[in-house]
């Protein structure tokens, strides 16, 4: 199992294109259905950013993460520039 301190801070990789997309920097969760919707990375401008999210943030929807490592999320989104 793996907690949500966890993934929090991992780099993100997609592997469409081989580019870094950010550090995880907070997730989604649906309270109601009790399942993650999807984790926040923040956009370059706003990565110090300590007061919330901003919408220049993206958030990768969980459908689109393939493999969650030791140091690495690897997810798979066409078209994507952050």
């Amino acid at each position: 199992m793996t907690s949500t301190e966890e993934i929090k801070n991992k780099e993100v990789i997609n592997i469409f294109d081989g580019k870094s997309l950010g550090y995880v920097s907070d997730i989604e969760i649906n309270l109601e259905e009790g399942r993650i919707e999807g984790l926040v990375i923040p956009s370059p401008k706003n990565f110090f950013n300590i007061f919330g999210r901003s919408d220049g943030d993206y958030v990768v929807k969980w459908e689109n993460i393939r493999t969650i490592g030791d140091d690495v999320i690897l997810v798979e989104i066409e078209g994507i520039s952050v």
